[in-house]
């Protein structure tokens, strides 16, 4: 019995697909596992793994349509743009100095790669870039399975009594992944597994993990 697995199954059956990660023009592609499909929308992944660091999704979505309006969503014209309307057209997404630092020092590192799939310890040498935005940018990015763990999926765990409080990233990393490695072999089906997963678990936490105290009427602890 894979109590992780359990907990998988049971938040698809309930949310279903989620189809992450969402692209401008396409939205959330459920069951549709062919995206990123070109450099662009790779780039416009790795784009909003940055602008999401300690903010909504919400938020990162009007950055995203502020560049888009100004015709500057891709790669080269965002760093020919002037930084002061870069700024402004990231605003939404708050810290609006600290991640235009981070997007160009970004963009230097993704041109050299020059269409090449990035390393973990790579994108973690990047300014800017932490565990979470890394794993970020390869699992929805660059399709590789490496599982994103964030804020409510270390609640949830936390909760169920899984892991405690000053559980590490890299442990929590390791549970999700050893667990799941478990119970699926086929390396298509895990990547698949990888990525919803994380969607799955920001659906259940804002319903569930947003506010103190975690996890009143979440069905999970009926589950393990």
């Amino acid at each position: 019995m894979n109590k992780i697995y359990d907990i998988y199954k049971t938040l698809y059956e309930i949310y279903g697909p989620q189809g992450w990660w969402p692209i401008l023009g396409h939205g959330y592609h459920k069951l549709d596992y062919t995206f990123p499909r070109n450099q662009n929308e790779i780039f416009e992944v790795c784009l909003g793994s940055i602008l999401t660091q300690n903010t909504t999704f919400i938020s990162v979505i009007k950055s995203l349509n502020n560049l888009y309006v100004k015709g500057a969503l891709h790669v080269d014209d965002i760093e020919d743009m002037n930084v002061y309307e870069l700024k402004d057209a990231i605003r939404p997404s708050g810290y609006f100095n600290q991640k235009t630092r981070y997007i160009l020092e970004f963009i230097k590192f993704y041109k050299a790669l020059n269409g090449r799939v990035p390393t973990r310890d790579a994108l973690l040498g990047v300014i800017g870039i932490g565990e979470e935005s890394a794993d970020s940018i390869l699992l929805y990015g660059y399709n590789k399975r490496e599982f994103k763990v964030d804020a409510y999926t270390k609640r949830l765990l936390i909760e169920l009594s899984f892991i405690d409080a000053n559980a590490k990233y890299k442990d929590i990393k390791n549970l999700m992944e050893t667990s799941l490695k478990e119970c699926i072999k086929d390396e298509n089906e895990l990547l698949k597994t990888y990525q919803e997963f994380h969607a799955l678990i920001v659906a259940h936490g804002k319903k569930y993990y947003s506010k103190k105290p975690y996890g009143i009427g979440c069905i999970l602890k009926e589950v393990v």
